[in-house]
């Protein structure tokens, strides 16, 4: 089933020169296996924390890992 709003988007692409449509259809997958990369990892770590695997996170190290990781201060 295809949302009106994808289906909108579709549309209106289809209007563009073919270079312009290959580049957002190259995206448009790109983000859907990230999406469904993602929904993945989440689903296997409700499992291990179901199972009980979970660990205690010390956030102040959370937080610096995410700096360090994406460059902000």
């Amino acid at each position: 089933m295809t949302t009106k709003t994808l289906e909108l988007a579709i549309a209106k692409a289809s209007a563009l020169p073919e270079a312009a449509q290959e580049k957002i259809g190259h995206e448009l997958l790109e983000n859907v296996e990230m999406l469904t990369r993602l929904r993945t990892d989440v689903e296997i770590g409700i499992r291990e924390l179901d199972a009980g695997l979970g660990e205690d996170l010390h956030m102040p190290d959370v937080i610096k890992q995410a700096r360090d990781m994406y460059g902000r201060s």
